[in-house]
């Protein structure tokens, strides 16, 4: 498979300081070789450019608006590239608010190319705050309201469409930290969402089967991990960790199964911060679980590798 690495150094949408560190964790974690050694074809293209974090006030609830729709375009346009070259895009974070960007490139090709489009997006947090829910204007917990249509238009119309997704479109798993506005509007977005919760009443296999149960030879699979999904006892290098989250075998298990599908098109690896980080422990982690996604397995699988197609 032809996988592109597209760095993303940028911290302009997170509440602390850091993650832009987070593209060169990933590599000297060894993303790139540990790819290339389960039989891939790895194109690292480097780090995109845009803004420094100005660490500013927020202007009308939005904190560093203009510097977080720079890095946005860059990286929609970096993950729209690599997709028309018949390559799976592997975005390095840098904070969460970067998936407005990339999922909005994978919405247009996927709009183009007639396929669905399903958005797994494994976090801790709902990530769907608004100007008037948010505590903090932080945007990195607003890009799945932006992808809703719900957001600043120069975020909401990056596809090219407003909404780029509709709420069928996203299955959030592992959420444990939603504010009370959050609540509310999961439930009148209707959004699919297997929280903590019901990942320990049901277990970690019967969330992903719900979640993937429609997936079909025609649906494109974009993964938004965030790394704070993961219990910050096995992650500690987060910049907002949440205790009580999946263990590494649940993590694994949920790579796994996403991978048993073959349909995974492209992918988000963000908020690794390795200022927060004990010894790289998180990115390695995270590179543990990228590995999973792309065929690593204990034992020989018959089951299909992912797509980028």
């Amino acid at each position: 498979m032809d996988l592109s690495l597209i760095g993303a150094p940028t911290d302009v949408g997170a509440s602390v300081p850091g993650c832009r560190l987070g593209p060169g964790g990933l590599r000297i974690a060894g993303i790139g070789t540990a790819l290339a050694a389960l039989g891939h074809d790895v194109e690292d293209v480097g780090d995109l450019v845009g803004p420094p974090n100005p660490r500013l006030s927020p202007v009308d609830g939005y904190r560093h608006l203009p510097e977080v729709t720079a890095w946005n375009i860059a990286v929609r346009d970096a993950v729209a590239d690599a997709l028309h070259r018949g390559r799976l895009p592997i975005l390095l974070g840098g904070d969460h608010s970067l998936a407005v960007g990339s999922i909005s490139a994978v919405a247009r090709h996927c709009r183009a190319e007639g396929r669905r489009l399903l958005v797994v997006w494994v976090d801790a947090h709902a990530d769907i705050n608004t100007a008037t829910m948010t505590p903090s204007g932080n945007i990195h917990g607003m890009p799945v309201a932006c992808l809703l249509g719900f957001g600043p238009e120069i975020l909401t119309g990056l596809s090219g469409q407003v909404p780029a997704l509709t709420p069928a479109d996203v299955h959030q798993v592992g959420l444990r930290s939603v504010n009370a506005g959050e609540k509310r509007f999961l439930v009148e977005q209707g959004l699919s969402v297997y929280d903590m919760r019901f990942i320990d009443e049901v277990g970690m296999r019967e969330a992903l089967r719900r979640a993937l149960a429609d997936v079909d030879e025609n649906t494109h699979v974009h993964l938004s991990l965030d790394v704070d999904f993961v219990d910050p006892a096995v992650a500690p290098g987060v910049g907002t960790p949440v205790v009580g989250g999946p263990t590494y075998r649940e993590a694994q298990l949920c790579m796994e199964m996403i991978a048993d599908t073959g349909r995974l098109g492209s992918l988000d690896v963000v908020e690794v911060n390795p200022a927060l980080d004990v010894r790289n422990t998180t990115s390695t982690l995270a590179v543990d679980l990228v590995e999973s996604l792309f065929g690593k397995s204990t034992l020989l699988r018959m089951t299909p590798r992912p797509s980028a197609t």
